[in-house]
């Protein structure tokens, strides 16, 4: 199985280079992460429970970095154990470049499966892969760009009000007309049921 996919982090290249490399930041990306410990400054060794489809399973796994690029990419080579779930082998290419609204973080990822795993179909592998992914690269973009500041926050709060207020205009006009032939006196319960 392969998978390919980017996001924007409003970050400095700096920042989100120091993330990739924090085991805290990491362990609180992946999901079921239990334990992410750097046993060296190219290897981790971590703990994940997972349930895909009906295998629930505790994982001990091994990462190394390889082809180390400071501040811009880096290999990710793993392979974690589930006992009789099987097991998953695989790598991650992880490039980072600037970008006009902070750092874009591409990877190149392949993985594969054995055991019991294996055995659910690639379908349902897949779906739970590109899972896991859209997961840990959203959190990891939350933990790095942090929480909105309140200019932020205001400005995302006025255009959600804004919406808001169009959108029952819009449901008030679209009312209107369906009402002009409507009895005058059904034309009052019906406004209360609307207004």
């Amino acid at each position: 199985m392969e998978m390919t996919g980017e996001t924007v982090i409003r970050a400095p290249r700096g920042d989100v280079w120091s993330a990739l490399n924090d085991p805290d930041v990491l362990k609180a990306c992946i999901p079921g992460c239990e334990r992410l410990e750097k046993t060296s400054p190219t290897d981790m060794e971590a703990d994940v429970t997972q349930k895909v489809g009906p295998v629930k399973a505790r994982f001990k796994g091994a990462v190394t970095l390889e082809d180390i690029v400071e501040g811009e990419s880096y290999r990710l080579v793993g392979e974690g154990k589930g006992g009789a779930a099987g097991f998953a082998k695989g790598g991650a290419h992880v490039r980072l470049s600037d970008h006009d609204e902070g750092t874009l973080l591409s990877y190149e990822a392949e993985a594969r499966v054995g055991g019991k795993l294996a055995q659910l179909g690639s379908r349902l592998i897949d779906g739970f892969a590109r899972k896991m992914a859209d997961e840990f690269f959203a959190t990891f973009k939350a933990q790095v760009e942090g929480p909105p500041s309140a200019e932020t926050a205001a400005a995302i709060t006025d255009a959600d009000t804004d919406a808001s207020n169009a959108a029952s205009t819009e449901d008030t006009a679209a009312r209107e007309p369906a009402m002009a032939g409507a009895a005058p006196e059904s034309k009052s319960w019906i406004r209360k049921i609307f207004s």
